[in-house]
């Protein structure tokens, strides 16, 4: 029998680990779960699962796990080569890949001023797609360019 799958966390980049740390833990009220751990080229058992998989010439990383109350995650990573550098284009829809993440925000317009407050953006205005039953979205952006949705009920209630 198939065992399901249950999802686990995302993995963003960014170019501040701290500021990055410390910004999602305003703007959704996670917490840290561990880190931030830093990771070295070498021969440690960190050092060569990284090196599997980015390959050679990493130089070193920094990276953290956070956590939504759900206990769901958020991988923040912040690599020392190749520089971290900002999309030009950071909403390529059309693209294949993952082109943002959605969260639940029962409180809606708080969760978006929040987002703003931070310092990062509200990329769309709030669009109802179902009226009777009260549900929105709405796309925002961290301070990094990573494209946020947000859905003002959960997922398996907006669309069964």
């Amino acid at each position: 029998m198939l065992q399901p799958t249950a999802f686990s966390h995302v993995g963003v980049t960014v170019p501040n680990l701290d500021a990055a740390i410390q910004w999602y833990r305003e703007a959704f009220g996670m917490y840290v779960l561990a880190g931030p751990i830093k990771v070295v080229e070498d021969d440690t058992d960190l050092g060569m699962a990284a090196a599997a998989i980015y390959g050679v010439g990493f130089s070193s990383f920094s990276f953290a796990h956070l956590v939504w109350p759900d206990g769901s995650g958020l991988e923040l990573f912040h690599f020392a080569s190749p520089e971290t550098s900002r999309r030009d284009n950071n909403f390529e829809f059309w693209k294949t890949g993952i082109y943002h993440l959605a969260l639940t925000a029962p409180n809606f317009e708080a969760t978006i001023a929040r987002i703003v407050e931070a310092g990062g953006r509200q990329r769309s205005d709030a669009v109802v797609i179902n009226a009777e039953r009260g549900y929105s979205v709405v796309y925002c952006e961290d301070p990094w360019g990573t494209v946020i949705e947000l859905c003002s009920h959960p997922y398996a209630q907006m669309w069964a």
